[in-house]
């Protein structure tokens, strides 16, 4: 039985016992009764709705799984890069395993906040741009502490 179906019966029980609805408990009741019809039809109207938007969002997750087929080529059974490229054919492999195994930094710039990516080659240089604004950063990589034991008596950091 449907939530409105037992707002209807309700409703028919309180008329079959013949509820005055000159008295105080039987105006209550009536409009009790009355709020229940009401909200059994906006909640049969939720319903509704609620049925219609997951049929739109299936139907966007569908869409959704096919681009994402479409634009990341999700395609096991192939030993292949994503460029398309056959690891074992590749010449440069070396040059960008060496890439992909570099240090990559990340420093705040003080003027303008934006975080800029450098690597250890820019580190060693001691200074670099700020694409965003254009401020100058410079790294400081001298520490007494050279070995990076924290001890005061190291012989490795006095050297």
């Amino acid at each position: 039985m449907t939530i409105t179906e037992r707002a209807a019966y309700i409703k028919g029980l309180a008329e079959g016992l013949g509820i005055d609805d000159s008295t105080k408990e039987g105006k209550v009741i009536r409009a009790l009764i009355g709020a229940f019809d009401d909200m059994a039809l906006t909640v049969s109207d939720l319903e509704a709705e609620i049925d219609e938007l997951s049929e739109q969002v299936d139907t966007i997750d569908e869409d959704l799984g096919s681009l994402e087929e479409d634009y990341y080529e999700l395609d096991d059974e192939d030993d292949e890069c994503s460029c398309g490229k056959d690891d074992e054919d590749d010449e440069d492999d070396e040059d960008s395993e060496d890439y992909l195994d570099e240090d990559i930094y990340e420093v705040c710039c003080p003027t303008c906040g934006d975080v800029v990516c450098i690597d250890s080659e820019m580190l060693e240089k001691g200074q670099t741009t700020c694409p965003n604004c254009g401020e100058l950063l410079e790294f400081d990589l001298e520490d007494d502490d050279s070995c990076g034991c924290g001890e005061e008596d190291c012989s490795e950091c006095k050297e």
